[in-house]
């Protein structure tokens, strides 16, 4: 992986970070990053646990507009990062709460008057569509997808949350950015969305139950290109677009750099855990299904093992899994906009994921 260049000549000024999210899966991989690179960091979240050494941590429900404002009312950030958001039964739902949440976080800061710019991480349902209609429909987009495609004619979340930090904006003066990851790669324990780890604790139950390790999506997906986004990449280029002026007031796309087929990543995880590749048969074979009625397989396992998480709920999010995996196209992205300003950290794929399930079994969250 590349080094960041220094980027801007203030980049000594005092900096002060509120990342919003800091113990989800992208906001503890830039808290900390933030940290080594000499910010002062708060770590905002309802209840804070694994935000690291160095992260100074804010317990706030970000639907309390009232309790939110006094939890910042000594909080004076330079930057924002707002990585959070809130899962919901309807797309309307997933709107109002969700830019409610941005809605009430910029609100709160904007009395210090100290806020330069505002970072806000969403992903690609911005081209694919929400929960409720993703990847479906005449209209989907042709590939790679390209920061400048319109948005979908259909509600999405994203959009609104996006129009709440341009209101901000306009409204307060300072600068945005906003990034859009493909499936993201890294650790973290109770994170809604993590493909990597259900993968890992899959493949686990396979090799303790004898069962192969089943391709659970489309033939789109086996065949088609992809490409994902590790943690620390989306955590670098939100730095990069915060510390560099050419990358204000724009959208950004960020992947690891490189592309791959699921025919061929398959086999080696499943290589690496010493279980029985079964590529694409046809057909879909969700992990909801594969998955289910599986907890009491998981706790005997993590009993055994001596685990620190005997929860399969807290590690797998097979629904979130089944979304990537299933979608009728394949799904590459264009990074051409961050790569003509500069940005040019890449990342192994195969690295991102097999580097997560050894730092799992160091961390004892999955089997030796």
């Amino acid at each position: 992986m590349t080094d960041l260049p220094s980027t801007l000549p203030n980049s000594s000024a005092q900096r002060t970070a509120l990342v919003v999210g800091a113990s989800g899966l992208s906001g503890s991989h830039l808290a900390r990053l933030l940290v080594r690179e000499g910010w002062t960091v708060y770590g905002l979240s309802r209840a804070p646990s694994d935000e690291g050494a160095g992260v100074r941590p804010v317990a706030a429900d970000l639907l309390d507009r009232d309790g939110l404002t006094r939890a910042l009312a000594q909080v004076a950030p330079t930057h924002v990062f707002i990585t959070s958001w809130m899962r919901n039964d309807t797309e309307a739902e997933n709107i109002r709460v969700n830019s409610l949440m941005v809605r009430n976080v910029l609100d709160a800061v904007a009395v210090h008057r100290t806020l330069r710019h505002v970072a806000l991480v969403t992903g690609l349902k911005h081209y694919l569509g929400p929960f409720d209609a993703y990847a479906q429909g005449a209209s989907l987009p042709v590939t790679p997808l390209r920061e400048d495609l319109p948005r979908l004619d259909v509600p999405n979340f994203y959009y609104a949350q996006e129009d709440e930090v341009y209101a901000a904006a306009a409204r307060d003066g300072f600068t945005w950015s906003v990034h859009r990851p493909h499936t993201l790669i890294g650790r973290a324990v109770g994170n809604a969305m993590n493909l990597g780890t259900t993968l890992a604790v899959y493949a686990s139950i396979c090799r303790e139950t004898g069962r192969p390790f089943r391709w659970p999506g489309s033939g789109a997906q086996w065949s088609g290109v992809s490409d994902v986004t590790d943690v620390d990449v989306l955590a670098r280029h939100l730095l990069w677009a915060a510390e560099t002026e050419a990358a204000h007031d724009q959208a950004f796309n960020v992947v690891n750099g490189d592309v791959f087929r699921w025919s061929w990543l398959w086999g080696r995880v499943a290589e690496w855990f010493g279980v029985e590749a079964a590529g694409f048969d046809g057909q879909i074979h969700p992990l909801e299904q594969e998955l289910a009625g599986a907890e009491g397989v998981w706790a005997d396992l993590a009993a055994r093992h001596g685990l620190r998480e005997s929860r399969l709920g807290r590690l797998a999010s097979p629904w979130h899994t089944d979304l990537d995996l299933s979608r009728p196209i394949e799904v590459v992205t264009d990074m051409a906009r961050s790569r003509r300003l500069g940005f040019t950290v890449y990342r192994s794929t195969e690295d991102s994921f097999l580097d997560l399930f050894a730092e799992l079994r160091r961390e004892r969250l999955i089997p030796e």
